[in-house]
């Protein structure tokens, strides 16, 4: 009689512990912003209630993110999904499972399949595609000719720049210079992942990015103080600010005069492109899920809420005219896309490009 009384005492707790054992928990770790994790949340809820099965982990790093994704990877205990970009991709990529049978690459970018792609695996399913592209006040000069050069903006910058306005932002970093290698025919590896960073054509733009402050035409760090780049552009107080698609939804609430986007000039090579997406860890315990849940991460759907933040360029070709929205001239963040490749990188790229950081005092 005990006996039976204990079993039944016990059968509750044996219901629970089985209900949770069915219940799959998938670890997801991203960056992003406010708005980004909002619309994550919202992408998660719809998930968990069309998968009652299947619980999100969300982890959110908005600081030091490669850093500590590093550590988690390092450490045996990386996530089930992992938020990723080309330039960190290659670094990862013996431990991140192959998504190219997952995917329907007839509606992406071609751009954004190489981008997320290491010796011919597709490592992650892309989510955005990032151009740098100019702002421009349009209060203080006119829209140029899409067809521009380097020349044309040294003219404008010439008229502009003076003690209290600056024609361009600089920034102390190689990703912004990426454009102006592009431009003058270098760049830091190139197709066949040679370093080409010391050819003349890399040399000259490097050069010629470095003039931008001596020439006085972009500000240097005492000159912007207390203030950010982005606060001189909202100000007036620059007049082409080079940015990506991330940047719109603040320029658009904050700017208080007319203003545009338009192309950076035409050059010797395309330009250079990001890409960001999903992948899933080889090692997931949860891999049938994790994929599960990329799919549902970059579908048509789900892509849609992203790119109606404005924050972002969709990879996918079927939603991309969201972002043309007969606003700002945005028509260019799609039109650039032509014109661009996927940042050639390799395992070693980014300690290379913290050296050239040093090195050049960028």
């Amino acid at each position: 009689m005990i006996k039976r009384i204990l079993m039944l005492l016990m059968l509750p707790f044996f219901l629970c512990s089985c209900s949770k054992d069915m219940v799959g928990t998938i670890s997801f770790a991203t960056w992003g912003s406010v708005t980004e994790v909002g619309v994550l949340r919202h992408a998660i809820n719809e998930f968990e209630k069309q998968n009652p099965d299947i619980k999100i982990n969300f982890i959110h790093i908005p600081q030091n993110y490669f850093q500590k994704i590093h550590l988690m990877f390092a450490s045996n205990t990386p996530p089930d999904v992992i938020f990723l970009n080309n330039l960190y991709l290659p670094i990862y990529a013996d431990y991140l499972e192959d998504l190219t049978k997952y995917t329907d690459k007839n509606a992406f970018y071609p751009q954004t399949l190489e981008g997320m792609s290491y010796h011919g695996k597709l490592l992650g399913i892309p989510r955005d595609i990032s151009n740098l592209v100019f702002y421009v006040n349009l209060d203080k000069t006119s829209i140029p000719n899409d067809n521009w050069t380097i020349n044309d903006l040294i003219k404008i910058c010439e008229r502009t720049a003076n003690k209290s306005e600056f024609c361009l932002n600089y920034e102390d970093s190689v990703y912004w210079i990426m454009p102006y290698l592009a431009y003058f025919g270098g760049g830091i590896l190139d197709e066949n992942l040679n370093n080409i960073v010391n050819s003349e054509k890399s040399i000259e733009a490097i050069n010629f990015y470095k003039s931008l402050k001596t020439n006085n035409y972009a500000p240097e760090k005492s000159q912007v103080g207390s203030s950010t780049l982005t606060q001189m552009f909202l100000e007036g107080k620059i007049v082409f600010y080079l940015s990506g698609r991330w940047m719109y939804p603040k320029i658009s609430e904050k700017a208080n005069f007319n203003w545009a986007v338009i192309n950076f000039p035409n050059g010797e090579k395309p330009q250079y492109c990001d890409v960001s997406g999903w992948s899933v860890s080889k090692k997931s315990k949860q891999k049938e899920n994790a994929i599960k849940f990329v799919q549902f991460l970059s579908s048509k759907k789900t892509s849609e809420y992203f790119a109606n933040t404005d924050l972002i360029v969709p990879a996918r070709k079927d939603i991309a005219n969201i972002v043309n929205n007969n606003k700002h001239n945005s028509k260019v963040f799609l039109e650039v896309i032509d014109k661009s490749v996927s940042t050639p990188v390799s395992k070693n790229y980014n300690k290379l490009t913290d050296r050239l950081n040093k090195e050049l005092d960028l």
